[in-house]
């Protein structure tokens, strides 16, 4: 265990961080889940929005890597132009 107090506050910091991340990764990854499940082209245009900005959020916060950011809207940029055909 950390004996200074810098070491015992950053701990407590690190934790706080993580379980913020945990539940950003957590209702971003629920919304992409969302699009993919979704037949309806307009419903998925506004979710498709909503999950590119937390996925470029994500990416800018360094919790997911900004390829993986990148890659996901792209499929799902495929999937809602394919619903809108």
């Amino acid at each position: 265990m950390a004996n200074h107090k810098s070491a015992l506050k950053r701990i407590r910091a690190n934790e706080k961080k993580r379980l913020l991340n945990r539940y950003q990764a957590k209702s971003t990854r629920t919304v992409v889940k969302r699009l993919r499940a979704t037949n309806d082209k307009n419903e998925a245009v506004e979710l498709f929005k909503t999950a590119s900005s937390m996925l470029d959020r994500l990416a800018k916060k360094n919790i997911i890597h900004k390829n993986k950011a990148g890659n996901t809207k792209s499929k799902l940029a495929k999937f809602v132009n394919k619903l809108a055909a």
